[in-house]
């Protein structure tokens, strides 16, 4: 188990703080999925997303929103501050149509981060560039790309499928 305290919980929730903050502190169980969404700009995406998440007992990460405030979420300020945050050695995979790799050929373990970018832009260049040996697709045909929730359900539950986790 792995526990982050959170500002602004659910009402009822928390103690607080000698700043006035009300905190909660969030266990989250380390052996699930994590799923990275960097700058999503469509509530509606973003909640499914999260639904999904929690169907699978994943943990959602939203760098830069500035919504759901009352979710137990982990939120950053960037993506190199949720890379610091986590230990050596953790595995990312950044999800983009300019990548030739199919998610099928991807032996997920648990713990990974499976990376999403903008809706209308997908992730920013220099994060693909930097990170090319670990970028997936979803081969498609006669379309530029899914909804993001609907990507996001396709890589999540490959990876949960091969980890046979339910």
């Amino acid at each position: 188990m792995q526990c982050n305290p959170h500002l602004n919980p659910l009402p009822g929730q928390g103690e607080e703080d000698a700043q006035g903050q009300v905190r909660v502190e969030t266990c989250v169980d380390t052996r699930v999925f994590n799923v990275v969404l960097v700058e999503p700009e469509i509530p509606p995406n973003t909640g499914n997303i999260g639904r999904l998440c929690l169907a699978t007992g994943s943990t959602l990460h939203l760098v830069k929103l500035d919504y759901w405030q009352e979710v137990p979420v982990q939120l950053w300020e960037t993506f190199e501050a949720l890379q610091r945050a986590q230990p050596a050695g953790m595995r990312y995979f950044y999800l983009t149509t300019k990548s030739q790799r199919a998610y099928y050929k991807v032996r997920f373990r648990e713990n990974d981060f499976l990376v999403f970018g903008r809706e209308t832009k997908g992730l920013p260049e220099h994060l693909l560039v930097a990170n090319a040996d670990h970028c997936i697709t979803i081969p498609m045909q006669r379309t530029r790309s899914l909804n993001l929730a609907t990507a996001v359900a396709v890589i999540l539950f490959e990876a949960v499928r091969q980890q046979q986790a339910f």
